[in-house]
C-alpha cells in the first residue's frame, strides 16, 4: 500500500505554517493543508509527477503549493516528504544546513 510520511523537518515546517495562518486567517489555513493532503495523495499515486531537485540532493523531487514547495523523496512503498518550505527561500542553502 502506498502512502506518505512526514520528517520532522516537515512537520516543523507545517506547524510553522499552520502558525502563520492562526494569525492571519484559519480558513485559508484549512484551505492550504486540505490541498496540502490532495497533492501528497497525487505524489503517492504519480510519485515521478514532481520536478527533480536533484542538483540540490540526489533523489530529490518538489511540487508548487501556492508559495512552497513541497519537497520529497520516492519510497519503495509511497513518499517521504521532507520539507515544506517558501520557493523564495535559499534552496541550496536550506539542503545544505538541513542534511534533509
Amino acid at each position: 500500500m502506498s502512502r506518505y510520511i512526514l520528517n520532522v523537518l516537515a512537520a516543523q515546517d507545517l506547524d510553522e505554517i499552520a502558525d502563520r495562518f492562526v494569525a492571519a486567517s484559519v480558513e485559508a489555513g484549512e484551505r492550504f493543508f486540505e490541498e496540502f493532503d490532495r497533492k501528497c495523495l497525487q505524489l503517492v499515486t504519480f510519485p515521478n509527477s514532481g520536478r527533480s531537485y536533484g542538483t540540490l540532493r540526489t533523489g530529490l523531487r518538489g511540487l508548487p503549493l501556492g508559495e512552497y514547495i513541497i519537497f520529497y523523496r520516492v519510497l519503495d512503498d509511497g513518499i517521504e516528504i521532507l520539507r515544506v518550505v517558501s520557493g523564495r527561500r535559499d534552496l541550496p542553502t536550506l539542503f545544505e544546513e538541513s542534511g534533509s
